[in-house]
């Protein structure tokens, strides 16, 4: 599989079933969070749709996804109110946010029930417990 017309992919994340593939497009302003379908087996994207899009000056970085699709962005460099992590339904609604006091750069779920959320950012790493769990392999 193929998705050669994304400039500078910067992050990638599938949905708990694998039927979505999720890339950022570092390389366009603002940054854009593409969603495709996967068919045939997992060879083929079709059907891409940008799905987010970040606000002015917003940047979306490293992603997961949780049980229930929804997407955990690491988010910042647009204005210190940015910096964090944006957690979006899977339809591409925000529905939450988690305020950093610097940009996050990547996040992953871990712990014994997938349910901690590890976010790196500029200096430090952060962690708290959420009420999800991240998607497995995610």
């Amino acid at each position: 599989m193929v998705a050669g017309d994304v400039n500078r992919p910067n992050g990638l994340a599938f949905s708990p079933d694998e039927a979505k593939l999720y890339i950022i497009e570092s390389g366009a302003t603002p940054r854009v969070i593409r969603s495709y379908d996967m068919v045939d087996g997992g060879t083929r994207l079709t059907n891409m749709s940008p799905l987010i899009v970040a606000e002015q000056g917003g940047t979306a970085d490293g992603m997961r996804i949780d049980v229930e699709g929804n997407l955990w962005c690491g988010w910042g460099m647009g204005t210190d109110a940015l910096d964090g992590v944006m957690i979006f339904n899977p339809t591409g609604k925000l529905i939450g946010r988690i305020s950093l006091p610097e940009r996050c750069a990547n996040l992953c779920f871990g712990g014994l029930h997938r349910n901690r959320l590890f976010m790196a950012a500029s200096t430090s790493v952060y962690s708290l417990y959420v009420n999800t769990q991240g998607a497995v392999g995610g």
